[in-house]
Formats: structure tokens, C-alpha cells, sequence
């Protein structure tokens, strides 16, 4: 486990897929959905896993080459057709956003996942009022792991991209902007980082929602 000292943040920028809500499944098949439709090999959920980070802008053109746009259209047709099923909450998402919020802090979103779908997904669970920004892939001039979407989620909230800013996600694409933007890297997902799995390590480890709620508070 990596332990680092902290500071209390002003603001926290969360990732969406798997650091706020559980969507493998979905991601999964929709990408073998394009696979499919490609004559490619399909992944398994732990290929999926491994694989997936980066938006499909920055993604597609090297997995399809010209075609991309077409693998593109098939991808979001998928997703849009079931993604809403299996929309899950990860454990304690709601009552750490709520904690973060009542206690003053400013809340944003920076995800790869398409800025449409993203909103959609939090105004349905309801969570769309604990955010100043959700910002998805194609909304800012690049997407992650590059720092513009980051400062589009903190643009009018009085709060810079800084020390004072974490950038909690469970990826090595979410550590390596939170390291581009000049934020607070802090992992948080269920299993701690694997030995090499990080050029950009994050500041700190944590298990779950619970932790960080319980963090903050600390702090």
C-alpha cells in the first residue's frame, strides 16, 4: 500500500467507469460487438480490463485503422443500447459524494467515456447535482490522459489544477493526468497497484468510497 502525506483538498476530480460506477460488462460487450462486426477476436472481461483506457479518439485509429469511425458508429450504437442496464453504483459511491459535497468541497468528473452517455448516466442515478462539471470524451480539445478536460472541469469553480486538487481514479491513464494537470494522483479501486504497473505512481491507495470519505475527514 502506498502511503504519502496529504493535504485536505479544495476540490476532487473523480473518474466515472469503475471508480463511481461498476461497467466492465458493458464496455466488454461493446467492444466485442465491434469485434464482431470486424471479424476480430473478442477479449474476455480480464482482456477488457487490461486494455481499455484511453477515449476511442485516441484509441480507435490505431485498433481500425481508416475504418475507425465506422468501428466508432458500431461501438456507440452498442453501448447506447445497453448501457443503461447495467449501470451499477460501486459500494458507498452515493454516500461519499454526498459527504464530499456537505462538506464543501467541489466535485467534478473527468471520464474517456463519451460526454453524452456520462451525463445520461448521472442524471438517471441521480447524482448529476454533486458535480460543477461532467466532462466526457470529444468535450474538451483532447481527453485524458491529456490535462485540457481537467481544467474544463474545474473552469468557474474558483479552484485551479494544483496540489490542492485529487484526481481519484483506477488506472495508470487517471494517474498519468492527475500527473499532467498538476493534481493529487490517488488510486482508489479494490486491488492495490501491481509491482510496474505505474510510470505515474499515485500519491496514495485506497480500497474504496468508504476510505476516501473517511480521508477527507481526517484531513
Amino acid at each position: 500500500m502506498i502511503i504519502s502525506p496529504l493535504s485536505r483538498p479544495r476540490a476532487v476530480i473523480f473518474d466515472w467507469d469503475n471508480t463511481l460506477v461498476d461497467s466492465w460488462v458493458c464496455i466488454q460487450e461493446s467492444y466485442n460487438t465491434t469485434f464482431r462486426y470486424f471479424g476480430m477476436p473478442e477479449w474476455s472481461l480480464d482482456e477488457t480490463q487490461d486494455r481499455v483506457a484511453a477515449s476511442m479518439r485516441d484509441s480507435f485509429p490505431t485498433m481500425f485503422g481508416e475504418r475507425w469511425p465506422e468501428a466508432r458508429d458500431v461501438f456507440t450504437a452498442s453501448f447506447e443500447a445497453i448501457h443503461m442496464e447495467h449501470l451499477r453504483p460501486l459500494p458507498g459511491a452515493a454516500e461519499m459524494l454526498g459527504s464530499l459535497r456537505d462538506a464543501g468541497l467541489v466535485l467534478a468528473v473527468v471520464s474517456n467515456k463519451r460526454g453524452s452517455f456520462l451525463r445520461k448516466e448521472a442524471d438517471i442515478m441521480g447524482w448529476s447535482p454533486f458535480f460543477a462539471h461532467l466532462i466526457g470524451a470529444d468535450d474538451a480539445v483532447a481527453d485524458k490522459p491529456d490535462a485540457a478536460p481537467v481544467h474544463l472541469a474545474l473552469a468557474s469553480t474558483g479552484v485551479s489544477p494544483g496540489p490542492e486538487v485529487w484526481f481519484v481514479g483506477d488506472s495508470p491513464i487517471d494517474m498519468h493526468c492527475a500527473v499532467n494537470s498538476g493534481c493529487v494522483p490517488v488510486l482508489m479501486r479494490p486491488h492495490p497497484p501491481y509491482d510496474g504497473e505505474f510510470a505515474h505512481a499515485p500519491v496514495r491507495y485506497l480500497s474504496g468510497c468508504g476510505d476516501l470519505a473517511d480521508l477527507v475527514r481526517e484531513l
